[in-house]
C-alpha cells in the first residue's frame, strides 16, 4: 500500500480533490463527497487533515468496511495497522461474561472459550454484514442463509445438550468450537444465544431461529419416531424451518383458554382443524406449526399438540409489531386444515403438559436474547461515552455519565451472576431445565431479566442521547434493546405471570409450622 506524507495530504483539500485520514488509512473521499448525505461542505472542511476523532463522534468503526476501495494509502507517521483477529475477545470493561475478561469461575472450560470464538467469528463474518439492512428493509432470511445456521450448528447449538446432538454430527453437522456431543452443556448453549443476540437488532435475531427453537425441540421430544426420522434432520440442517403456534386472539398466558379445534374424521385417519393463532414468531416462512389444539373438552385436560405441515387450509399474514417484521411475525389461519394423526406430538390430552415442558427452556433463552443484547448495549455505550467529546472533554469525565455507567454494568452483571446460578443447577439437575422444579427459579429469572433491563436500557439510552433512539449509527443497538426489553417482558409469559408462577412455586415448600 502506498504510504503518503503529511506533506502530500495536505495537498489535497480543495472541492473535487479532497483526502483525510483514519486510523492512519488515506481514503481519498473526493467523489463521495458529492452524495454525501449531508452535503459536500462537511467534508470540505476536513480536506487534508486527520479525521479520526471526529469520524468517532459520527459513525461506528464498521461503516469503514463499506468503503475500503476509497483508500489510497497509509500515513507514513502512522503505527503499523493491528489486524482484526476473527471471533477475538474483547477488553473494553464489561463487553464480556466476567469469566473471560479474567474474572475466575467454576463454569468455563477451553471448550466454551472456543465455542464462544467460533460463534462470534461466524456472526462476524455471516450476520453482521446484513443484519442492519435486513432488520431495516424486513427482510426475511432466505433458505441459504437457513441452512447455513443448520450447518454451522448455530440451530442445534441453541438446543441444549440432547441427542440431537450426535445426530446432527451424523448429518455432517460442525457443532461450534468441535465441542464433542457428549461435553457440550447448558453454557455452551447460553454463549451461542448470547453471541448471536449481541448483533442487536431484535427483529433480524428473531429471525434467525426464535420461533424454530421453541419448536423444533418439541417435535425431538414429542414427535412419533416417524416425525422424528423424517422432519427432524430437515430441521437440523435448515433444510426446513418450524415455529411455535400456541397464542391466540382468544389466549395468551391462559393457554388453558384456546380455542383451536381438531376433530377427528370419521376414518380415524386424519384431524380437521379449525382457528386462529397469533403473534407467531416465524410464521410467515415457517414449513411446519408446532400447534396447540382442542381436541377434547374445555380446560387444559381438552388440549393436544399437532404438527402441521404448511400446506391447503393453512395460511399467514404478516402482523407489524414493533420491531422488524423480518422474523415473520403472523396471523396463522386454519381453516379446515387436514392434518395425518401420525402427527399427534404424543397422546391426546397430554398438550398442556407438553406446552409447560416447553416453557422452561423458551423462558431460559428469553433470558440469554436478553443479557446479550444488554451486554451489546452496555458495550456499545462505554465506547460512545469513551470517544464523545462535550463540553471540551470525553463525556466519561462527567461523574454523572460514570455514575449511570456503573448502574447499568451492575444490574448487568447481577442478573449474568443470575443465570449463571440456574443454569449451573440446570447442568445439574436431572431432566435439565425441563425438570418440575425449575419452573419457578426460571421465571423468577426472566422476571428478573427483563425489570434489570429496563433500568439498563434507561441508562444506555440517556448517555447516547438522541442516537439511542435512532434505529441506524452509533445508538442501533441501544435502540433495538430498548425496544426488545418490552418484547421479552410480555412472550414466553408475561412478567406478572412469572413472578405469580415463581412464587406459587415457592409456597409448595412452604414449611406448615414456620411462624414469625
Amino acid at each position: 500500500m502506498k504510504t503518503v506524507s503529511q506533506t502530500e495530504l495536505a495537498k489535497h483539500n480543495s472541492p473535487g480533490d479532497l483526502w483525510m485520514v483514519i486510523d492512519g488509512d488515506v481514503y481519498d473521499v473526493s467523489k463521495f463527497a458529492k452524495v454525501h448525505p449531508g452535503g459536500p461542505q462537511i467534508l470540505e472542511q476536513y480536506g487534508g487533515l486527520d479525521v479520526t476523532s471526529e469520524f468517532y463522534e459520527l459513525h461506528r468503526k464498521d461503516v469503514l468496511a463499506k468503503y475500503q476501495r476509497m483508500k489510497v494509502g497509509r500515513l507514513d507517521t502512522a503505527k503499523e495497522a493491528q489486524a482484526l483477529v476473527p471471533g477475538q475477545i474483547s477488553a473494553v470493561p464489561f463487553a464480556e461474561i466476567p469469566a473471560f475478561q479474567g474474572a475466575a469461575s467454576p463454569h468455563y472450560k477451553d471448550s466454551h472459550r472456543r465455542l464462544l470464538q467460533d460463534v462470534r467469528a461466524f456472526v462476524q463474518k455471516e450476520l453482521e454484514p446484513i443484519a442492519e439492512s435486513a432488520d431495516l428493509a424486513g427482510e426475511r432470511p432466505d433458505r441459504e442463509l437457513q441452512q447455513k445456521l443448520g450447518m454451522s450448528g448455530m440451530m442445534v447449538g441453541r438446543m441444549g445438550p440432547g441427542p440431537w446432538l450426535k445426530e446432527a454430527v451424523a448429518l455432517g453437522i460442525r457443532i461450534p468450537g468441535d465441542v464433542p456431543p457428549e461435553e457440550f452443556d447448558y453454557f455452551h448453549e447460553m454463549l451461542v444465544h448470547q453471541e448471536i443476540s449481541r448483533l442487536g437488532r431484535p427483529g433480524f435475531i428473531d429471525s434467525l431461529g426464535a420461533g424454530w427453537l421453541i419448536s423444533a425441540p418439541a417435535v425431538y421430544a414429542f414427535g412419533s419416531e416417524e416425525v422424528k426420522r423424517t422432519v427432524g434432520p430437515q430441521l437440523l440442517k435448515g433444510d426446513k424451518w418450524s415455529a411455535l403456534a400456541i397464542s391466540e386472539p382468544f389466549a395468551g398466558s391462559d393457554v388453558a383458554a384456546l380455542k383451536c379445534t381438531a376433530q377427528l374424521t370419521p376414518d380415524g385417519k386424519h384431524y380437521i382443524v379449525n382457528g386462529i393463532k397469533k403473534w407467531i414468531t416465524e410464521g410467515m416462512y415457517a414449513d411446519y406449526f408446532v400447534t396447540a389444539v382442542r381436541t377434547g373438552s374445555s380446560g387444559a385436560g381438552g388440549i393436544s399438540m399437532l404438527l402441521i405441515e404448511r400446506g391447503e387450509g393453512v395460511e399467514t399474514k404478516q402482523i407489524k409489531t414493533t420491531y422488524s417484521t423480518c422474523c415473520g411475525t403472523a396471523l396463522v389461519i386454519l381453516n379446515n386444515c387436514k392434518v395425518p394423526v401420525s402427527n399427534l406430538m404424543g397422546k391426546e390430552g397430554e398438550g398442556f403438559k407438553q406446552i409447560m415442558f416447553n416453557f422452561n427452556h423458551e423462558r431460559w433463552l428469553i433470558a440469554q436474547n436478553l443479557i446479550g443484547q444488554a451486554r451489546a448495549a452496555v458495550t456499545d455505550t462505554f465506547m460512545w461515552a469513551r470517544q464523545r467529546k462535550i463540553f471540551g472533554k470525553a463525556l466519561i469525565d462527567q461523574p454523572v455519565i460514570r455514575n449511570k455507567l456503573a448502574s447499568a454494568a451492575a444490574s448487568l452483571e447481577s442478573v449474568q451472576t443470575y443465570v449463571e446460578a440456574v443454569t449451573y443447577d440446570m447442568c445439574n439437575t436431572k431432566g435439565g431445565a425441563h425438570n418440575q422444579r425449575l419452573a419457578g427459579p426460571i421465571a423468577m429469572l426472566k422476571y428478573q431479566s427483563t425489570r434489570a433491563s429496563w433500568n439498563i436500557a434507561d441508562d444506555c439510552v440517556q448517555i447516547l442521547g438522541g442516537r439511542g433512539i435512532t434505529r441506524t449509527g452509533m445508538g442501533a443497538k441501544v435502540e433495538g434493546f430498548k425496544n426488545y426489553v418490552k418484547y421479552a417482558a410480555v412472550y414466553g409469559g408475561s412478567e406478572e405471570i412469572m413472578a405469580d408462577l415463581a412464587i406459587k412455586q415457592a409456597m409448595k415448600g412452604f414449611p406448615a409450622t414456620a411462624k414469625l
